[in-house]
C-alpha cells in the first residue's frame, strides 16, 4: 500500500490537498506493519491560477491513499474518481499514519 502525505516539513500532516506543494510518499506492506519512506515529490503551481489540485493528483497517481488536512469539494470528487482513498487528518505524520493503519487493520479484520 502506498500513502501520499501532504506536508510542508516532512514531519506533520499540515497542508490542504489543493495547496500541497510537497507530498511525502510512504510504502506499507499489506499487513500494515512496515512503513518505509520512499521519496518527497514536489508540485509546481502557477501563481494566481485556481484549481491546481489536478497537478497534485497526477503526481500521486501510483498511490492508494492520500492523507491531508482537508480537501475541497472538486478535489475530493477527483480523488475518489481516480480510485484513491482520502483521509483528512492532521498532526505528526507518524501518529496520523499509525491511526490510519490501525483503522485499516481493524476494517480488514473486524471483531
Amino acid at each position: 500500500m502506498r500513502l501520499a502525505v501532504a506536508s510542508s516539513d516532512g514531519k506533520n500532516v499540515n497542508l490542504h490537498f489543493g495547496k500541497a506543494k510537497s507530498i511525502f510518499i510512504f510504502d506499507f506492506d499489506e499487513e500494515g506493519n512496515n512503513k518505509v519512506f520512499v521519496e518527497k515529490r514536489t508540485v509546481e503551481f502557477v501563481l494566481g491560477q485556481k484549481h491546481q489540485w489536478m497537478k497534485t493528483l497526477n503526481t500521486i497517481s501510483d498511490c492508494d491513499v492520500v492523507i491531508c488536512v482537508q480537501a475541497g469539494f472538486k478535489s475530493k470528487f477527483g480523488i475518489e474518481e481516480s480510485g484513491l482513498k482520502l483521509v483528512e487528518d492532521e498532526g505528526p505524520i507518524d501518529e496520523v499514519i499509525n491511526r490510519y493503519i490501525e483503522h485499516y487493520k481493524f476494517m480488514r479484520n473486524p471483531l
